[in-house]
This record gives C-alpha cells, sequence and structure tokens, in this order.
C-alpha cells in the first residue's frame, strides 16, 4: 500500500480493533478455570526442551512458565532434557507414561511433533516456535521483533563506538528477523550503528557461542553485544570485558550487575494457561498463533542502572507508536545491506514474509564467515 493510502490503512485498523477486541472477549471465556475439575488426578503434560530447565534462558523460561501452572490447572510436568531434533523416541516415551499433552520448545521439533500428531490423535501437542497445525496440533509464537526493535534503540543509544555485536544460533527467519530488527532500532537512534553478527550453529553448547562472542570482539570495536543463542557465555565475556549487553529470553541482570543493560523476555505462562485449559475442557483447535504484545507473552525486563540516561523517554515513545499501530518495526522503506530496496515506502512486510521468507539483512548489518 502506498503512503497515500495511509487513510484507508487507518479506517482498516479500526474495525480490526473492533473484530479483535471481540474475539478477544471469547477467547478469555473459553478458558475459565472455574469449568476445571481439579479434585481428579493431575493430567500429565510431557516437556521436551532443547537444553538445560536450569540454564537460566530459553529452556528455563518454559519449564517455569509450566511448573507455575500446575496447582492452577492440576498438572504434573514430565520433563525431558537436552533432546535433540529427532525427538521421536521421547515423544513415544511420554505417551506410554500417560501424558495427555506434549509440549515442544524447539523450531527444530516441527517433523517428529506432525508426525506424532497424526499418529495420535488423542494427543494435544503444542509447539512453540513451530509454524504448523492439525486438529490435535497447535504452534505458537509472539512478536518478539518488536522487543528487539526497542532494545536495539537501547543499545544504539549506549555505543561509543556504533558497533554492536550480535551472537545467534542459525540463520533461519525467526533469527533474522530479530537480528534486522535489533539493527532497525539501533539506527533508529544512531544512524551509523553496525551490527556485526556471527553464527555460532548451536542453541545450546557454550564454547561456540564464546567463541563467537570473541572473535567479533577481535574484529571490531564493539562496545554492545545481543544474541539469540541460549548459552549465557557470551554474557561473561562481555561482563570480565566491560562489554555492555543486551538480554534475550530471561532477565538474567542480576547475574551480569556491571555490564546488563534490558532484557528481551518472554512471559509463555500466558499461551500455556490458554492453551491447556482449552485442551482440558475439550475445546481445543489446532491453530498457528503468532501472539501481540499486547497478550503478555513478550515483554522488556527493567533497564538497569546501566542503561544510558535519556534512553528510557526515547524507548517509550517507540513503544507507544507500535502499540498503537501506527507504525510497525518492517514499514517501508527498508534497504537490505546491498543497497537493494526491500520495502518500499507506504508498504509492510507481510506476516508470512515475516515468518516464513525473511533471508536477507537490513542495511547496516554484516555476517561475519
Amino acid at each position: 500500500m502506498k503512503r497515500k493510502g495511509r487513510p484507508v490503512k487507518k479506517i482498516v485498523l479500526v474495525v480490526f480493533l473492533i473484530f479483535a477486541a471481540a474475539i478477544a472477549g471469547i477467547l478469555l471465556s473459553s478458558y475459565d478455570l472455574s469449568s476445571l475439575n481439579t479434585d481428579d488426578n493431575p493430567t500429565k503434560v510431557g516437556l521436551l526442551l532443547s537444553g538445560s530447565r536450569s540454564d537460566c534462558s530459553y529452556n528455563q523460561a518454559h519449564y517455569e512458565a509450566l511448573e507455575s501452572l500446575q496447582d492452577d490447572l492440576n498438572l504434573e510436568i514430565v520433563c525431558r532434557e537436552d533432546v535433540k531434533a529427532d525427538c521421536s523416541r521421547e515423544i513415544a516415551s511420554l505417551i506410554e507414561e500417560g501424558c495427555k499433552i506434549i509440549v515442544g520448545v524447539s523450531f527444530e521439533f516441527g517433523e517428529a511433533m506432525e508426525k506424532a500428531a497424526r499418529e495420535h490423535p488423542e494427543i494435544y501437542f503444542l509447539h512453540a516456535t513451530g509454524n504448523g497445525h492439525s486438529s490435535n496440533l497447535s504452534s505458537f509464537f509472539g512478536r518478539m521483533y518488536q522487543a528487539r526493535y526497542l532494545s536495539g534503540m537501547v543499545a544504539g543509544m549506549r555505543t561509543e563506538t556504533g558497533a554492536i555485536g550480535y551472537v545467534a544460533a542459525f540463520p533461519i527467519p525467526e533469527v533474522v528477523r530479530g537480528i534486522n530488527a535489533f539493527a532497525l532500532g539501533a539506527r533508529s537512534v544512531r544512524p551509523d550503528a553496525h551490527v556485526y553478527v556471527r553464527y555460532c550453529d548451536s542453541w545450546t553448547a557454550d564454547a561456540p557461542a564464546g567463541k563467537a562472542f570473541l572473535d567479533l570482539l577481535d574484529r571490531h570495536p564493539i562496545d554492545v553485544i545481543s544474541l539469540h543463542t541460549d548459552s549465557l557465555q557470551p554474557y561473561k565475556e562481555a561482563e570480565e570485558r566491560g562489554v555492555w549487553s543486551v538480554g534475550y529470553n530471561m532477565d538474567n541482570a542480576s547475574l551480569f550487575p556491571k555490564t546488563y543493560l534490558i532484557a528481551c523476555i518472554w512471559k509463555w505462562d500466558v499461551y500455556y494457561r490458554q492453551e491447556i485449559a482449552r485442551c482440558l475442557q475439550g475445546n481445543f483447535h489446532g491453530r498457528h498463533v503468532w501472539m501481540e504484545w499486547e497478550d503478555g507473552i513478550v515483554a522488556l525486563s527493567d533497564f538497569t542502572r546501566n542503561v544510558k540516561e535519556g534512553t528510557q523517554p526515547v524507548v517509550r515513545v517507540a513503544n507507544e507508536k507500535l502499540r498503537s499501530r501506527e507504525f510497525d518495526v518492517f514499514y517501508g522503506p527498508i534497504l537490505d545491506n546491498m543497497g537493494n530496496l526491500r520495502v518500499e515506502a507506504g508498504e509492510s512486510m507481510s506476516d508470512d514474509e515475516m515468518q516464513n521468507s525473511f533471508d536477507w539483512y537490513v542495511e547496516g548489518v554484516t555476517v561475519e564467515q
């Protein structure tokens, strides 16, 4: 849509918001916990983690979210840690153990979970970061790219050199989307900021994540780091070397008090509460959901004392624009890092493009080999 069409967009937006409010009312009423029978034996929920339940990161965020719902929903969590991509055996063992709901938290679990859902229509499957769905399988994620954008602003305000590092696991659309959003946020407040990316080819391993950070530090005058991997090693290295850090998944400010700025955090319990209640009530309908910021699944942690003075008001204004839907991160014009116009002025990327075909980087991003 060209810029001259923006008034039409606003009319559509109002209609959408009214419709969304109506749907939200339906959704809220559909998982009224008062209808659940908590006197029966607990429902077993199998949880497949790609790492440790105590990693202070992605896996722990999921584990703690489910654990917090055990009493309210009368659940028993059966956890499998350090699960590999082909999780077929683990799924089979969870079903054999009596699990009626199985949660997988890695994108790589998708193929095995979809196969198991076809073979076991009596079991409910919930797949975090996935994109498939069927009658008994839902996949879900949240618009974390919006929080990434805001955290990029924090980094852009903090950097003195303009060189920002970013350690990432794999170049899948989810990760590329976050890198680009972060870079756009940084460059919105520091136009000459440059984000240097190094992939470590692991979601969980400390050694490659730490090495990726040190390699970036050797090549560029980096004074702020962010990451999309579950390892805490880059934060540890940053704390030792006086490099500011932007966190992800959980707020770890207490572990790195000298250099931690802020974190983009997940509140997975928001989704698990409503979806597991639907399973227990027999109201489950498999779907793919990309939850909004206002749903509460995505958030920024508190600003630490390390954030540069004057940053909070700037981020607050940007946040208000995102919440009002007058602006989103991937509104054009947007150039890629080769100088090509990817999103024209007055246009925006579709959800399908952002979720499934984001394979390019915005201006100001360099991927190191």
